[in-house]
């Protein structure tokens, strides 16, 4: 079969012959449909993330991680599990039968595989975690990446009265207003321009932050947020930190916290297996209802090495069809 193969950290994966997996007992042989191509699986061939001899145990090896595919009996499935040599880039894979879940009917597997986790990244934190109540106002720091446009779409879904968006790409921020959010702020600004956005938003009132970005974007933010003046609040701020694209720290000030209002936590707070197994159903409700949308661009298998070495694709989702 032709795969995607690492031949050694730090290497770009090949598009080559691999011999076919043979599924052992308790395992299960996936016709391989689609694959997202995420930051993670070049950070694990790069050897840089910290599980990556973790998970690719042995090379060569054929990458990625989770997809969408077929059973033998023609079912489509959502399928994860894999373990080195085999992984999901490649024709065919096996995975352990238990981690296998069926894909509704009528939804598309490469829609399937590019959508409900990036969706999940941002439903779990606004439902679960903040606790989102109809009528507040989320803000969207980092809203033109591809969990951003969905969380924009979510925060809609769930009932947000106002949707601000944070982000540097004009086209994009554009798009953001189309997907429903009332407000951006263009992050290219001076700094002084930015904390006036923030400041003129802050005086609104904002109930909820999804936190994409991190860094000096964020700490902009929390100093909007912050009172100059010594007095109650009377303002909740639920700040949900999810992404770190803008820096991995930041410089809080000890009265950021103490007079603002401002709670902070990360995105897996209130997270269980019910709140998982809930918010999947109601993701493959909202695809099959067509409610959610994505830019995505598909990618034959074959292309693996072009599609490896590009940076271009800011916004959109890579899935990789074999």
């Amino acid at each position: 079969m032709k795969a995607a193969v690492l031949q050694k950290f730090g290497d770009t994966p090949r598009y080559q012959d691999f011999p076919d997996p043979v599924p052992s007992q308790n395992e299960v042989l996936i016709q391989v449909k689609a694959v997202t191509l995420e930051n993670i699986d070049k950070m694990m061939t790069e050897g840089t993330h910290f599980a990556s001899k973790q998970f690719l145990t042995q090379l060569p090896a054929i990458v990625g991680f989770d997809g969408i595919g077929e059973l033998p009996d023609g079912r489509l499935v959502g399928f994860g599990g894999t373990k080195a040599p085999y992984g999901a880039m490649a024709e065919k894979t096996v995975v352990p039968s238990m981690y296998t879940v069926p894909v509704p009917d009528d939804v598309d597997a490469v829609i399937a595989a590019a959508l409900p986790a990036s969706a999940l990244t941002s439903l779990f934190p606004l439902k679960w975690g903040a606790k989102l109540q109809q009528g507040e106002t989320v803000l969207i720091n980092g809203a033109t990446g591809v969990s951003g446009k969905l969380a924009v779409q979510i925060a809609k879904l769930l009932g947000a009265g106002r949707i601000v968006g944070t982000g540097r790409n004009p086209e994009s921020l554009e798009r953001v207003i189309e997907l429903g959010a009332d407000a951006v702020i263009d992050l290219t600004q001076s700094e002084q321009q930015v904390m006036e956005a923030f400041k003129k938003e802050a005086d609104i009132g904002i109930d909820i932050v999804l936190d994409f970005l991190w860094g000096s974007p964020t700490e902009l933010l929390i100093k909007a947020l912050t009172p100059q003046e010594l007095g109650f609040t009377g303002h909740r701020t639920r700040l949900i930190q999810i992404g770190e694209k803008a820096g991995a720290s930041i410089s809080l000030p000890a009265d950021a916290l103490r007079t603002s209002g401002l709670e902070i936590t990360g995105a897996a707070a209130g997270l269980t297996a019910e709140a998982m197994n809930e918010g999947t159903n109601l993701v493959w409700e909202w695809l099959k209802g067509n409610k959610l949308t994505m830019d995505i661009e598909e990618v034959p298998l074959q292309d693996i090495e072009t599609i490896w070495k590009r940076n271009d694709f800011q916004g959109k989702r890579i899935v990789i069809i074999p």
